[in-house]
């Protein structure tokens, strides 16, 4: 009995290794240039079929119905009529690799895209292509387990900002990984609406809205991206069990990091550097946004977050939190030559032990690495400035200052507030 389960077992195997050489020898391999029409020539293919694309262009407009590798030579392109997708996917298991792909329409209505991928193109490989597009760059509508990587996705900058399409969209996409790539001059960087359990990573992300946007998604991984010039590198809104970690914003305007209603997240071991406020009236400032607040960190009614291990700053803000944004476990931190550290206008007092503060003035008598009195950055003043800005103008004035003096003479009169137990004296690590 043994000897025969053993016989039938090494006929399936061969029986599999034979159908899969089969299928090897069948697909077969075509040159397509560009005085051929690409068109034809998909139509012509089998299933499993490579076309190698030559140099020059090619026309596009093109519908994939079938499993097929497109890989590009150098220089090769594939160029729409300005109207719809230069390059539509409907078909599972399609590869496009190597190729420049122009020519899409800009109608955002339509959802014009370089590459709009349908959702039963399951599978599908994006890799090392050159995307310009005046509206979207990569749509991926339904599509799961795509894979969009090393790819440089480009806008037009003489179209407004919000008259633009996202460079690389993902809309009700599952199992995605998106890695490698660089995008500019489109709206948004990388933009993901309702759409879980995907993976972007190192990708860089520049002059832009938003380097990446995240809406009404849940189970994401963001790890390793750099974001730079633009007006939010990441901006995290209406999602939950995402995990932000070893990102790196670097000079965005208005805010690093934005969380809007996101919950039970992890936001750890990023860098978030020189945030820039938005153009002050009367000052000549290259590239300044009017209205850029210039905050690392924003967190907007947003619960039960770890965030740790990150640094903030310089910026005008290292951390505004507002709207409710309470129960959040916020520890390990570096917060370095921000002008204002804290901003916190609540009633309910907060804990954030051991973290690193560039202004703190304590001391550390027993050499634990950690403050012997807490740190406070806020007190009844700083909230009475924040409430009414014109206050400002008395800012230096007796009555000011006794009002500082009351406070750190008598502590029950200070207002609820941010605290930190146990401050680090160095940064961490």
């Amino acid at each position: 009995m043994k000897r025969t389960l053993e016989l039938w077992l090494s006929i399936v195997v061969c029986l599999l290794t034979l159908a899969a050489t089969f299928d090897a020898a069948r697909a077969g391999e075509m040159t397509v240039s560009p005085q051929q029409s690409l068109e034809q020539a998909i139509q012509a293919a089998a299933p499993g079929d490579t076309l190698h694309l030559a140099p020059g262009v090619h026309n596009g407009n093109l519908l994939i119905d079938r499993p097929l590798t497109l890989q590009g030579a150098p220089e090769a392109v594939i160029e729409g009529t300005g109207r719809g997708d230069a390059v539509r996917i409907r078909a599972p298991g399609v590869t496009l690799a190597g190729l420049t792909v122009r020519g899409a329409g800009g109608n955002l209505t339509q959802m014009n895209a370089g590459i709009f991928i349908e959702k039963a193109a399951k599978g599908t490989v994006i890799r090392n292509n050159h995307i310009q597009a005046p509206a979207f760059g990569i749509w991926v509508d339904a599509t799961p387990d795509v894979v969009i990587q090393d790819n440089r996705v480009e806008g037009d900058p003489a179209i407004r900002s919000q008259d633009r399409g996202n460079g690389i969209h993902l809309y009700a996409v599952s199992g995605a990984r998106v890695s490698g790539n660089r995008v500019w001059h489109t709206r948004d960087g990388i933009y993901i609406d309702t759409s879980n359990g995907n993976t972007l990573e190192e990708n860089f992300l520049h002059d832009l809205r938003y380097g990446i946007h995240y809406m009404y998604s849940h189970h994401n991984r963001v790890r390793g991206n750099h974001t730079r010039n633009t007006r939010t590198g990441y901006a995290l809104m209406q999602s939950k069990y995402l995990t932000v970690t070893d990102n790196l914003s670097e000079r965005d305007q208005n805010y690093g990091i934005l969380m809007n209603f996101i919950t039970h997240s992890t936001i750890a071991d990023n860098r978030v550097l020189e945030v820039q406020r938005g153009r002050t009236p009367g000052v000549e400032q290259a590239g300044a946004i009017e209205g850029a607040e210039g905050k690392a960190l924003f967190v907007y009614n947003s619960l039960y977050n770890t965030i740790r291990g990150n640094r903030f700053g310089p910026a005008e803000i290292g951390i505004h939190l507002t709207a409710g944004s309470e129960d959040n476990q916020i520890t390990g931190n570096t917060f370095s030559q921000n002008r204002t550290q804290v901003k916190y206008v609540a009633n309910r007092q907060q804990a954030w032990p051991g973290n690193y503060w560039s202004d703190y003035l304590g001391w550390d008598m027993d050499g634990d690495g950690r403050g012997d009195v807490p740190y406070e950055p806020n007190d009844r003043v700083d909230k009475l400035l924040w409430q009414y800005p014109s206050a400002k103008l008395l800012l230096n004035s007796p009555a000011v200052l006794t009002l500082r003096w009351v406070q750190r003479e008598f502590p029950v009169l200070r207002p609820a507030g941010v605290q930190d137990p146990t401050p680090l004296m160095e940064p961490p690590l």
